[in-house]
């Protein structure tokens, strides 16, 4: 069982949900990574989602967009990202962590090495947003070969037959995009969401993980209610921008202690 498998079973078990938090990898600088890491745990964090900068991020509203500017500004790679995650294990070797990035960094790397490396580095599961599951199989095959969860995203618009594709493709979690547009552009509709995830999570099989959106700790305890993982990334890239130099490890944990509190307290039985 992979380390995401065995972190929602865990929190099943609690009848608890997932908190994954979104930073990028060399945001606000390389030196930052690995403290806010580890902020992300002590705030409450059940999974890391590790962004891997890009240069054109198209799913990516302004808020992300800036953060892989800054990142990349520093020089910030596929291959500077897997050395950060591996200096993250050196102190956690039980939270989660999942790449999320764009094709061209792992096409550029080449799929097999970056599977290969991935794994040694101590990740657990992928996320490219560009990659569509009908086009996936061999880089499915890849990951699951290398011990690595093959993450899938799931929008309002997906028909169902990408279903079935993510279904047989897929591991680890569904990310469900919950509205049309970018990341941080719009509120969710609860009612709509709510509606969608039963048949999502009945056929593909797995957890289903809610993203897009999530801005406080409301929002995400009432997304909990009904997904089995809340998504938050631009609500935390704009604490970090708007900390004080030093601070953004201090407000990024504190933030995530009230989503988690507000979380825990809207799904306990």
């Amino acid at each position: 069982m992979s380390r995401i498998s065995a972190k929602f079973a865990e929190l099943q078990s609690q009848q608890r949900k997932a908190l994954i938090p979104f930073i990028t990898a060399g945001d606000p600088e390389p030196g930052q990574t690995l403290p806010l890491m580890r902020a992300l745990v002590e705030g409450g964090a059940d999974i890391i989602e590790l962004g891997v900068p890009f240069s054109d991020p198209m799913a990516d509203g302004p808020t992300i967009q800036r953060a892989s500017e800054r990142a990349l500004s520093y020089g910030v790679s596929l291959r500077i990202v897997l050395g950060m995650v591996r200096e993250f294990r050196k102190v956690d070797a039980t939270t989660p962590v999942v790449l999320m990035g764009y094709a061209n960094p792992v096409e550029a790397y080449g799929a097999e090495d970056f599977a290969r490396d991935a794994h040694a580095a101590g990740v657990d599961g992928v996320l490219i947003v560009d990659y569509p599951p009908e086009e996936c199989a061999e880089f499915s095959r890849l990951m699951k070969a290398a011990d690595l969860d093959p993450i899938f995203l799931l929008a309002p618009t997906s028909l169902e037959a990408r279903y079935a594709d993510v279904a047989k493709l897929g591991g680890g979690y569904i990310y469900y995009v919950s509205l049309k547009g970018v990341t941080g552009s719009a509120a969710i509709d609860l009612d709509e969401v709510a509606r969608r995830i039963p048949a999502i999570r009945d056929k593909v099989g797995m957890p289903v993980g809610v993203g897009f959106g999530i801005r406080d700790a409301v929002s995400a305890a009432r997304i909990a209610s009904v997904a089995d993982a809340v998504v938050i990334g631009s609500k935390i890239i704009e604490t970090i921008e708007q900390a004080p130099a030093g601070e953004a490890p201090t407000r990024v944990a504190a933030f995530l202690r009230e989503v988690r509190t507000a979380m825990d307290g809207g799904t306990q039985a």
